[in-house]
């Protein structure tokens, strides 16, 4: 019996517009008023939640990869870089000139490049360009914006003295085993082909998930999760029903224990149509 569900957010709990279906909005109501906890599992931090998912009235939250895990009443898990971790990789970034974003509690910060690409216009504009450019332009892509990252030196920043739970860094998939040695004692999962995240090792959105079933007296098999993307595969792995969106990368269909529709075209609803836990013909109620 499902306890709790889990939602990575962009791809899977949004549509293309940064919106929860309506039919998404009605599923999860439905489930919680059966008892059913319901809560994110997601890359973003905490300053990034509340335009995508306050009116969906989520129980908890599994926020930077696992790392930073609360419910309103509650912090249940908070892990972030040691001190000589997070100095290593704010000198890797300020050496070879990278664009990188640092994610406290409070805020994210670093790289004004990525911190444009993070607001409204540029987010509509990223939809006219294609989700996977050949692997020679990204590369040289990434390469020419990291070079004039000279302006700016990281360690100045004040979010420094903050815990750090997460950094972003622009990164192409070719360079993954040559980041793997300069930061030997970090995790790096991605969401998609053009950024990399660097959490704390041993972190994953698993972990929090486990934290959370710790918490909430559960097991892990009494749990299902929903993503499209790379940094699901440990979770949609790990938990009792992983549930793959229509428009995941391959790599997680095929991990996935059920592939649902798309996350313009119902999937969450329909998945969860599929395995019992809403009946068909609750969303006209």
């Amino acid at each position: 019996m499902i306890k709790a569900i889990f939602f990575d957010i962009d791809g899977t709990l949004v549509n293309k517009q940064g919106k929860a279906l309506e039919s998404t909005k009605r599923a999860i109501a439905l489930a919680q008023e059966q008892g059913i906890i319901c809560g994110i599992a997601t890359g973003r931090g905490p300053i990034h939640l509340s335009q995508k998912i306050d009116e969906l009235n989520l129980d908890v939250f599994v926020t930077y990869n696992g790392q930073l895990v609360f419910s309103e009443e509650k912090t249940i898990r908070s892990a972030h870089f040691p001190e000589e971790t997070l100095k290593r990789i704010v000198a890797f970034s300020d050496r070879y000139h990278r664009q990188i974003m640092f994610g406290s509690r409070r805020s994210m910060e670093g790289s004004s490049l990525m911190r444009f690409g993070q607001n409204k216009w540029a987010k509509r504009l990223s939809y006219f360009i294609p989700k996977r450019l050949p692997m020679t332009v990204t590369k040289n892509l990434i390469s020419r914006l990291s070079i004039h990252r000279k302006e700016q030196r990281y360690f100045e920043l004040d979010i420094l003295k903050e815990p750090i739970y997460q950094c972003v860094l622009l990164s192409p998939p070719s360079e993954l085993d040559t980041l793997k040695e300069q930061l030997p004692d970090c995790h790096l999962t991605r969401s998609n082909p053009y950024t990399i995240d660097i959490i704390p090792a041993g972190g994953s959105k698993m972990i929090g998930i486990q934290k959370c079933v710790e918490f909430f007296g559960i097991s892990t098999e009494e749990i299902m999760a929903f993503g499209d993307s790379w940094n699901d595969l440990e979770m949609l792995t790990g938990v009792g029903i992983g549930v793959a969106m229509g428009n995941a990368e391959e790599d997680v269909k095929k991990v996935a224990d059920f592939v649902t529709q798309s996350n313009e075209a119902d999937g969450i609803y329909q998945a969860l149509r599929h395995y019992g836990i809403i009946s068909e013909d609750t969303l006209e109620k």
